[in-house]
């Protein structure tokens, strides 16, 4: 299998060197893993914080990097007009023609992937100081998308953050049914044609957050956007911005990014249950979990290719990740990386070896945010025990 990214795995060759007692054992614990659930458990804690902190040791630096970008809001405005005037110019061509599905792919759908980027970095309150300006700031944005979303994908996004891989909380993670039921070319083209609707509707699967005013302002706005346009416009002019968003979550180049990021492409199967796995292959390495891209579509994403950078300071904005990259070069230039999202879409689909199995998941840790109750926070299971 040719891959863009090499992982730290537990392989054939590996295990050889190891004390040859231990590969029955071995190999039936891998015998013993559900068919339905043949994700890469790990039961260690996730890199991006020892790296921060090993980072912050050796740079202290790299925390003046931190804080919020003014240059996101021109940005947002200017990408927010384009789409609307694109809206207007069309409104009078045939919704099925090559004018609109064009103009959709090309200009359209990287416009609205650029929006999507753009709540991606206000959520982390990278626009303005002020938390609130910041959540208004992202219904904004939100409005050329066409469905309301940019309040729900923060405490989504954040937990992301704060639960990495953490089964029941991380929802960028697929579900084992998803992994099972899309386990071939076919099912894998039709992920990937449609994966903007899976990021939209599996959160909501597994777990649901409470309504909260900003929310419902999310959803106002939208609603009374789309109406507006619809009125002012004509109906083919939202048809154009839905089928933008479509697009950009679909077979897009700039749509890689969402499987770039955390896919493992050099699957390896793991038990969820300890108990059942040797010590030789629990105290193995880890893959690495998150992946960056530092090609030229990153002009287009905020920086999103950035990820391993990302992850580690996510308080940096988009604008100074490459700093970060060029103060701690030694803890990023031997990670694997890829350089194509082109290439990953094509060997997501087409290398039986890849999937949406090819995922590193952990079964406790990490925090919910937004969840509702007394705070901002709420533990999930136990605290993670730390096997080294």
């Amino acid at each position: 299998m040719s891959s863009s990214v090499g992982s730290t795995t537990v392989t054939a060759t590996q295990s050889g060197q190891r004390d040859k007692a231990a590969q029955p054992e071995q190999a039936s614990a891998v015998k013993d893993v559900d068919e339905h659930d043949r994700f890469f458990w790990t039961y260690t804690e996730e890199p991006h914080r020892s790296r921060r902190q090993a980072i912050i040791k050796a740079h202290p630096e790299v925390l003046k990097l931190c804080g919020p970008e003014p240059l996101t809001i021109p940005l947002v405005l200017a990408v927010v007009s384009v789409q609307i005037y694109c809206a207007y110019a069309l409104r009078n061509t045939p919704f099925v023609s090559w004018q609109v599905l064009v103009t959709a792919y090309i200009i359209g759908a990287t416009a609205n992937q650029n929006l999507f980027m753009a709540i991606h970095e206000i959520s982390h309150n990278l626009a303005f100081k002020s938390p609130l300006a910041n959540r208004l700031f992202a219904i904004v944005a939100n409005l050329p998308i066409g469905i309301p979303y940019s309040a729900s994908f923060r405490p989504y996004h954040l937990t992301h953050h704060k639960s990495l891989g953490v089964d029941g909380l991380d929802t960028d993670l697929p579900t084992a049914f998803e992994a099972w039921f899309l386990d071939s070319v076919a099912g894998k083209a039709f992920f990937a044609t449609f994966q903007i609707l899976f990021y939209a509707l599996r959160p909501m699967m597994v777990y649901q957050l409470p309504l909260t005013g900003i929310h419902a302002l999310n959803i106002a706005a939208q609603v009374a956007f789309d109406y507006a346009l619809v009125q002012l416009v004509g109906g083919k002019a939202l048809g154009y911005l839905i089928l933008s968003s479509f697009l950009a979550g679909s077979l897009h180049p700039c749509a890689g990014h969402f499987i770039a990021e955390h896919y493992v492409f050099g699957q390896h199967n793991r038990s969820k249950d300890a108990a059942q796995i040797p010590s030789v292959v629990k105290s193995a390495p880890a893959p690495e979990e998150t992946y960056s891209y530092y090609g030229v579509l990153n002009v287009f994403t905020y920086n999103v290719g950035l990820h391993n950078e990302h992850h580690d300071f996510p308080a940096i904005p988009w604008t100074r990740l490459r700093k970060l990259n060029e103060i701690a070069n030694e803890f990023y230039r031997d990670l694997p990386c890829h350089h194509s999202w082109v290439s990953v879409i094509w060997q997501f689909i087409m290398d039986k070896e890849v999937g949406l199995y090819c995922r590193v998941k952990r079964k406790e840790g990490g925090r919910k945010v937004g969840g509702g109750g007394g705070g901002d926070t709420k533990g999930h299971a136990q605290p993670m025990e730390i096997i080294r």
